[in-house]
């Protein structure tokens, strides 16, 4: 085993995007999971086994685990968007969803959705990840286990349990401390009755599922490989426990090879900060002492493995279209005060700690979490959008999910999108989003901890409300907001339009003299530049203006 080098990690997505940043239902701990394990099984002609039927899973869910019905759905819907597809079945899918007439013909065309089985307990299962535990609240980590502590908490943010969906140490030593339970839930309910679980035996397809949280390579190979197909692999046959008669892994032989060969995942963040590509995206600002951070990973040239960190940008616009973004699960960090532009299409977005900002993101296909900020304003279209620990926050969203309000928000405004650039549709089919369905307005509050909703969020005032103009020139065909304007939003802008229109007509019939009409510019010009210093944009527009060495940076 020694010589061949087999290096297993745990897979970075489903803990990034899989794993919802709140505590668990208490239903989901290993008691009832077992349970749950060994009904699916006894069920497999009803839809349980070796898929479960979202109406089966409803079943279980409110029946069995007495969770409410929107919760259900919520765990089944994140748990299937980690599915992959292509762009196309994702447009096709929304298209048939648009097609829906009633609520009748929406829930019969949820019934026909279905997901594997036992990936599914096991992504329940990690759902643990922000179990709450006074033993680990008091003693500050997983007992018993491997004390693995991140060199990076600037990034990964060990100081608090809601910040473990980007430390790769948190999943490592949450697969290596819960490695039995994990295997448990894969055991067939025979395998179970006894005792002691050492001498069980694990199907093929166990394994399979475990490769939903496990891959790995031989001897430092770039491939990477899932980990059933390395569990086969001849060579490694004897260390997995794999008996070719039985087609069966031995569990105590599996686990303990599985223990040995764990290590650190070297596409996780602590990989894209240490020995990543340092990008110049941003400059620094004379009379800050902290130092502006942008780093993308190393392995650029796997698909899905890429990340983009950046932290400590200070008042200034940071822009960028470029390939590196592309397909990139980006995090941005403890950035104040600026103007933040991320125009390609990106795989997932975490935005912590920022203050008093601006962020547009081109299209996200899986994910944005917003953790822990203050007054920013997120302009984006992305299937997914949660927000917690939020305060004072604006998302002007495209989303065909319900947005997912978590605990610790206050002052929250949901607006329409309001924006374009121009590749921005080309960027929307590249992912498979679309502009229907379209959720924006309707979200979901989940472990909030008062039930006065009104002061968690509310929708943004139509007079309130204005078009956002991406002030940078780009090639592209789309010339207009997706999918236009609610019709109260679009009302509001024509009305707005036509007083505009009305106040150009008054000064052009006024009868100023030629004095007269310097002087009302003059005043007019005196206005606006007091309108831009109190509003921050002034700011935005000197910070556009940039110097000679940094305009390549910008396309770059």
């Amino acid at each position: 085993m020694d010589q061949l080098n087999v290096q297993l990690w745990v897979k970075m997505e489903p803990f990034l995007v899989g794993v919802l940043q709140l505590p668990p239902p208490s239903k989901f701990s290993m008691h009832y999971l077992r349970k749950m394990s060994s009904y699916v099984r006894t069920r497999a002609n009803d839809g349980c086994y070796p898929r479960l039927s979202w109406a089966m899973w409803k079943h279980i869910a409110c029946g069995k685990l007495q969770l409410p019905e929107h919760l259900a759905w919520l765990y089944f819907e994140v748990f299937d968007s980690l599915v992959e597809r292509t762009a196309e079945e994702r447009l096709e899918w929304a298209e048939v969803l648009c097609s829906c007439k009633s609520m009748e013909e929406y829930e019969k065309l949820k019934s026909t959705l279905s997901v594997d089985t036992l990936q599914f307990l096991l992504f329940l299962y990690i759902q643990q990840l922000h179990k709450f535990s006074l033993r680990s609240s008091v003693m500050g980590d997983e007992w018993p286990g491997p004390r693995i502590v991140s060199p990076f908490p600037e990034f990964s943010g060990k100081s608090s349990c809601q910040y473990k969906n980007w430390d790769e140490y948190s999943h490592m030593s949450f697969i290596l401390t819960h490695l039995a339970d994990l295997l448990e839930l894969l055991l067939e309910p025979d395998q179970t009755s006894c005792r002691s679980t050492h001498g069980s035996l694990l199907p093929l397809e166990a394994i399979r599922a475990l490769s939903f949280l496990i891959e790995g390579t031989v001897a430092k190979n770039k491939t990477v490989y899932l980990l059933h197909e390395l569990a086969l692999w001849n060579p490694l046959q004897a260390d997995s426990g794999y008996s070719k008669i039985s087609k069966t892994f031995c569990l105590h032989k599996l686990q303990a090879w599985l223990k040995h060969s764990l290590v650190l995942n070297p596409f996780g963040t602590s990989a894209c900060i240490k020995s990543g590509k340092k990008l110049a995206w941003a400059q620094q600002v004379e009379g800050t002492t902290k130092r502006v951070k942008v780093a993308c990973s190393p392995y650029t040239s796997l698909d899905g493995y890429h990340m983009v960190v950046m932290s400590q940008v200070y008042r200034q616009t940071l822009a960028k279209s470029s390939e590196t973004l592309v397909g990139a699960h980006v995090k941005i960090n403890q950035c104040n005060e600026s103007f933040i532009y991320l125009l390609s299409p990106l795989r997932s977005v975490t935005i912590e700690k920022c203050r008093n900002s601006t962020i547009v993101l081109g299209p996200v296909q899986m994910a944005i979490h917003v953790q822990s900020c203050d007054n920013i304003k997120v302009i984006a279209i992305s299937y997914r959008l949660s927000i917690s620990s939020t305060t004072s926050c604006t998302f002007h969203i495209l989303t065909p999910t319900r947005p997912l309000i978590l605990s610790g928000n206050k002052g929250l405004i949901l607006a329409p999108f309001h924006t374009h650039y121009p590749m921005l549709e080309d960027h929307m089919a590249q992912i498979g989003l679309a502009t229907i369905p379209n959720n924006w307005d309707n979200p979901v509050v989940v472990n909030a901890e008062i039930n006065d909703t009104a002061n968690i969020w509310q929708l943004q005032s139509p007079r309130e409300f204005y078009i956002f103009v991406i002030p940078f020139e780009m090639d592209g065909d789309t010339m207009e907001i997706p999918g236009g304007l609610p019709s109260v939003y679009q009302k509001a802008m024509n009305h707005r339009e036509q007083k505009i229109q009305i106040w150009q007509k008054t000064v052009k019939k006024s009868g100023f003299t030629r004095e007269q009409r310097k002087q009302f510019q003059a005043l007019v010009e005196h206005k606006f530049n007091e309108w831009l210093i109190q509003t921050g944009n002034r700011q935005q527009l000197n910070s556009l203006v940039l110097p000679t060495a940094g305009i390549q940076q910008v396309a770059g």
